[in-house]
Parts: C-alpha cells; structure tokens; sequence
C-alpha cells in the first residue's frame, strides 16, 4: 500500500514539474508548440518509465530537468526543449532514431543524433578525455544546438552531483573546471558557465566553498544596507531624467572570489568588489541604446568619482562572445570602490543567455556574424585530425579565456586578437597563405619581428614572400590557437614530403644489401635507431641524419634484416588498475595511505606541487615512471590530471593516524615589530614543538614576507599551527602554499 501512495506521489511531482517546463516556456511557444513538447514528454516517459537515477529518483526527473534549463535559462526554442527531453531515449532506451524523424521532423532527429554521438563518454560513469571532448565539439559544425543542450544536461548532473561517490564527484568536477566551464564562457552563457565553476568548486574543494558561502551569508546584511544607499540618490536622478531602469546589487561568484584570493593573496576581507552594482536600462530602439548608456554613465559619475584606469567599453567592441556592457570602478561616499555595469535589457539577457538569445534579437547581425566566425574556426581545428586531441584541447582553451585587444588592417578594417598575439598571430589571422609567406610586419609604419606583441589600436601591415614557408622557431612566436595549428600542419606537410624521399632512399639500400622492403625490417630499423615512428626514421634519412652508408652491426638472413644488439626496450607506464601489489609493497612498514579500489598498501611519494598531509582530501597518479605521487584533491595540477588522464588516477585514503612527519609550507604576513621573528619561532618550535625546516623573513616599509618550511603530523596538526600564528601580535595573514612560488 505504501509502494502505491510513493508511485502516486511520483506521479504527481512529475506533473508538476512538466507544468513548471511549460510555464518556463510560456512566453515564446505557441499551441502547436505545446503539443511538440507534449509529444517529446510523453515518450521520453514512457521510454524511461523503468528507470531511475543514483539517487534513487525517477529517471524522467533529470530530462524534464535539462528541458527546463534550455527553456528557462537559456532561453531556446521549441525543437530544443523536445530534443532536451528526448536526449537519452535513442542512447538508454529502445526507441530509434527512425521514431524520433517519424513522430517529429528530420532537424529533432538531427540533434538527438548529435547528442547520442557523444552520449555515453560523458555520463556520470566516466570522465571525458581530450578526444571525446573533441568529437563533441565537432557536433558544432552540424547545429549548436547540440553543445547547448549537453552543457544543459552537464548543469543538471553538477546540481545533483551530491548522490555520487567521492572519487566519481572530484573526477567529474574537474573535467567541468576543465572544459565545460570554459566552453560555457566562450559561448557567452554567463550564468551557466558560472554555475559551473562554482558548484565544481564545491567539490573539488568544499572547505573553501563552505568558507566563502559563510562569509557571503554573514556579510548579506551589511552589504544589502550598503547597496540601497548607494542606489537611491542614482536611482532618483535617473528617474528624474525620463529613464526606465532597474539597479541592483550582485555579488561576485564563490568562484570568483576564491579566484581573486589566489591569484591576489589576500583574504575573504580585503577583497572590496565582492559586489557589483547592475543597471539595466529598458529601451527598445537599437541605435539609441548606445546613447542611453553614456547618458546613464553621466549620472553615474556626477554621484561618484570614478577611476579612469577601470573603464571597460565593451558596447563600443563587444567581446567575441556578444558580451555588450560598459563598466567603471567609482568610490562611494564610505570611501569603497563600487564596479558599476551599465546596459540595456537586450545586453543584459544576451549576456546571461549568450548566443542561443541572439535568436530573439534577429536583426543584431554583426553578433550572430561573430558566432558563426568563431564557429568557423573552432571547425578549421577541429577538423585537423593530424593534431594531436592533448595539444587540440591546450590551443583550444588559449582562445576561451583569453582577454581581447583590437587591431587594425592597413585598410583600416577593425580585427578581434587574444592578448599577447603577436604579428605572426595577425597574420595566420588575415589568412593562413598571408601567414605561411610572412616575412615581417609594420607596426604603426614601424618595421617588427614576427614575434612583436600587439597592443590595442595597433595598425600592422604584413610584408610576405613567395619563397618563405613556416619555420619550426615559429611555433615559439605564435600564441593563438588558428596559428600554431596552421604552422604545425605546414611543417607536417613539408616532413611528409621530405619523408618520401627517405622512402625511396631506403628502399634502394635495402635493394643493395638483399633486404626485402617488409614492414619487420623496417621496424628493424626504427628500432635500431631508436626512431619514434616510421616517418621520423624516413624524414631523418632524407635529411642525413642517419648514414646509411655507415650501417653496422647487421646481418641477412632469406631477405630478412637482423641487428646483433637486441634492440632496446621501451618501458611501458603501468596502467593503476594493473599495478602489482607485490612489487609496491614496502614489508614491515606500516603505511599511512590505503591507495586504489583494493585499497591496498603500496609505495608512493608525496607530489612536491602541493605538499599533501595526513588529513587531507588527496588522490594517487602513476606517473611515465611507474611511480604513484599524491596529490591533494585542490592541487592547481589535479583538473588537468583528472581531466586528461583519469585512467592513471587512483583512489587514496589515509587510513591512520599514525605519527608520520609530512613537510608543509607557510607564508605569513604581518607588520614588522621588534621581536616578531622571536615571538613567530617561539610558537612554532616551543609551544606546539614544531620542527622547523627552513625560515626566511623580508622587510620592506613596515610590512614584512614570511616563509617557513615546518613538519607536522596530520591536518588537525597544521591547522593548530595556522591558528597559533595568526593570534601572534603583528601577523596580519597566514596561508598554506599550495605551489612552488
């Protein structure tokens, strides 16, 4: 009786939560479109009626979930919602690509089998490796629909990440950080790409979430007071003046500010934008939204003085993913800096909603114009299939997070480049034939190497030759993704040819010395010479490299070539789940760390990147050598290990707290005093008997740098350590290393 009331209430929340779907979509879906999505609904519930997710919940829960994300938060349309609530049957259940063109249209087929082609590899049973990642953003070339509703369905398995084990949490975490989170940004999906960072924060490391999360709750109050003072005397003048504005207070994200902590070294405290103020201006007609902003920017600074260094026009050149707003940094009259961020309501949904809302803006050419730019040339990467899925994924993510500058061409054309792109990188920009016969460049009518960085308002003219072609020490040069992927083609091409002439070289050798051209003698060969491939051997032989003429050591046996030296063996990396426990065990030690699914007793070392103690979160990584390091869950290293090499990571638990001595280091800030260092040595080495490794202290204008190298026991120990510090008279900070510095 009680398994029938559950069912009944199951039923009942899964109504609900499809009425929610359609109130999401309300605003832009028509009757026919209601019954699409009602279509869409009622076989994806039929079709997952026997399933249910991790947590126990009814599978139905997670589409209607992403449906709703791609309604509501993205803002897309009516094939989009269906295609979000159909994204698992074809991949999960027995219904058919044919169904879903035979009950919709060919373009919901379309997209389901985009989604189904990369489903699978990015599940919560997996973690996505560089190559998966690649094929997904392949899928750009046919709809981005596709990428959309993926970075929908990854949004809704972050939020409900909480029923996955912790191993499965971290690893699924990082790859977000890694690569989702990047694309999200590059898209424009401002609010999804945050959410993103800040919930894989959460996991990767949930002591400073907690942390921040805390301070921003205790903080709420204060800041609220704060932010209706500021707004009121802007709000009445705007008023005043016939706009239509909402102004509000946003905190920055937990990601963000967690952000600023590492990158700046300072506290939770000293951060003073932990808020922006918003002003969203309502005004329908396109050409005068540039003139509202100034006007409103007016008001702005006749209430508050701003700092001219933090005014950031990006209504005049937009960013590259649509971002359009005007910001400036102004000081209150409690003498704080304030960011203020003004623009229209169009601005402000395309920057929350990114490209998929330049659907309702259709005559914002110049945007969608930039869209499908940028997608034409993430599909040139991709589509380059010699380059290696590691090296696609680093020059993928050179172009996601990277500031921009603004160029001109000699005819005055205004061109979009990442910051720190050099002339080389202009032109491979230009065209790849301008870029491949560079031979230097004008910068502002002055002649420059190809190495010159470009800033802001620079006019470059390119200077080629027929006879030049890409050179290796290029790839030194070029800092964009488009160039270096143009340079590494160009000098696969030319080793290719000159690789053919090796061929032929040794096929006439082989001719001389009555060796038949065979695969096994020429492996014979590369293994001999210790080549890494078959091209690098020929190439190596065309460029006289390896001599022919002086080959020793051999001989012929029925056509057959056979070296006397037994070639040399290349050491295979263990894959962790094929390690064997016999030769990692360390008899008569008793180790503070199970490692692995077994959690057996193995060797290990500790990874100097990020000094892990007895206490902390921590996972293993089998290094080329064979060697396992650990390395805490927040290390700056783990996204990319996590990411890239999931197959070499293993679980680790310390399982004691046994009183092993681990190396920790401390950086300390503070106010110089008279006998500061005593008092900082005193509670390190006497009153909580510390052993100290190395201390250093420099003092410049009455503020001092401290950093000592300690052992502890555990990270209750450290912890203890930290405390006592910061209670000494005159230090201000005290914070753990998290790398070498």
């Amino acid at each position: 009786m009680e398994n029938n009331t559950e069912l009944e209430e199951e039923k009942k929340e899964i109504l609900r939560r499809y009425r929610g779907l359609l109130r999401s979509a309300s605003k832009s879906i028509s009757t026919s479109d209601k019954k699409t999505i009602r279509k869409a609904f009622d076989i994806a519930l039929e079709a997952h009626s026997d399933m249910r997710r991790k947590s126990g919940e009814p599978y139905i829960y997670h589409p209607l979930a992403v449906a709703r994300i791609v309604a509501d938060e993205m803002g897309l349309d009516t094939v989009s919602i269906a295609c979000a609530l159909l994204h698992d049957t074809v991949e999960d259940t027995y219904i058919t690509l044919e169904d879903i063109e035979n009950v919709f249209d060919t373009k919901t087929k379309d997209i389901i089998d985009g989604l189904t082609k990369i489903s699978g590899v990015f599940d919560h049973s997996t973690s996505a490796q560089a190559e998966n990642f690649r094929k997904m953003l392949l899928t750009l070339s046919d709809d981005i629909r596709v990428i959309l509703i993926k970075l929908a369905d990854r949004l809704h398995n972050m939020r409900t990440l909480g029923s996955m084990p912790k191993e499965k949490q971290l690893k699924i975490a990082s790859e977000t950080s890694f690569m989702y989170a990047p694309l999200a940004h590059r898209l424009g999906l401002y609010k999804v790409k945050t959410e993103l960072e800040d919930l894989s924060l959460k996991y990767q490391d949930p002591e400073v979430y907690q942390t921040i999360a805390g301070k921003l709750k205790s903080t709420k109050a204060a800041r609220t007071r704060f932010v209706n003072q500021f707004i009121q005397p802007l709000k009445d003048e705007l008023d005043k003046q016939g706009f239509k504005v909402e102004i509000k207070g946003r905190p920055k994200s937990i990601f963000s500010i967690y952000n600023k902590i590492q990158t700046k070294h300072v506290t939770f405290e000293e951060i003073y934008d932990v808020f922006a103020i918003r002003i969203t201006i309502d005004e329908d007609e396109l050409h005068k939204e540039k003139a509202e902003i100034w006007r409103a920017y007016s008001v702005v600074t006749d209430f508050y003085q701003p700092n001219p260094d933090r005014l950031r026009d990006w209504v005049s050149m937009p960013k590259a993913n649509g971002y359009e707003s005007l910001h400036t940094t102004v000081m209150s009259s409690k003498g704080q800096w304030v960011e203020v961020q003004i623009r229209t309501k169009r601005m402000d949904e395309v920057a929350e909603k990114g490209f998929a809302a330049h659907w309702k803006y259709k005559e914002n050419t110049s945007a969608n114009n930039k869209l499908d730019i940028w997608l034409a040339q993430v599909r040139e990467i991709l589509e380059n299939e010699s380059e290696n899925s590691l090296e696609f994924i680093d020059n993928f993510k050179l172009n996601l997070y990277s500031e921009e500058i603004f160029v001109f061409t000699p005819d005055g054309d205004l061109k979009t480049l990442p910051k720190g792109a050099t002339a080389l990188d202009f032109a491979f920009h230009i065209h790849t034939q301008v870029g491949s016969r560079c031979m230097g460049a004008k910068v502002n009518s002055k002649l420059v190497p190809l190495s010159h960085r470009l800033i802001s308002g620079d006019q470059i003219e390119i200077i080629t030759s027929k006879n030049q072609s890409p050179k290796e020490d290029w790839l030194n040069y070029a800092n964009t993704a488009r160039a270096k992927q143009k340079i590494k083609s160009s000098l696969k091409e030319e080793k290719k040819k000159r690789a053919a002439d090796g061929k032929e070289i040794l096929r006439r050798k082989f001719k001389s010395l009555d060796v038949e051209f065979l695969s096994v003698n020429i492996a014979a060969l590369e293994e001999h010479f210790h080549q890494d491939s078959i091209t690098d051997l020929y190439y190596n032989i065309a460029k006289g490299s390896i001599n022919l003429k002086k080959l020793k050591g051999h001989t012929v046996e029925e056509g057959r070539l056979i070296f006397k030296k037994e070639p040399i063996k290349r050491v295979k990396s263990p894959r962790p789940d094929k390690a064997a426990p016999d030769r990692h065990s360390i008899p008569g030690k008793k180790d503070v760390l199970l490692i692995g699914d077994e959690q057996q007793k193995l060797d290990y070392e500790l990874a100097v990147c990020c000094d892990p103690v007895s206490g902390d979160d921590v996972f293993g990584f089998v290094t080329s050598s064979g060697t396992i390091k650990i390395h805490r869950s927040n290390c700056k290293n783990a996204v990319e290990l996590l990411s890239n090499y999931n197959y070499r990571v293993m679980k680790a638990i310390w399982s004691s707290k046994e009183k092993k001595k681990f190396s920790s280091r401390l950086k300390f800030t503070g106010i110089d005093d008279v006998g500061l260092v005593h008092n900082v040595t005193k509670t390190i080495s006497e009153d909580l008997n510390v052993n100290m490794k190395s201390i250093s202290f420099d003092s410049h204008d009455g503020i001092f740098d401290g950093l000592v190298k300690v052992e502890i026991h555990n990270l209750y120990h450290l912890s203890k350590l930290m405390k006592r510090l910061k209670e000494v008279t005159g230090v201000l900070t005290v914070n753990r290393m998290k790398e070498e510095e």
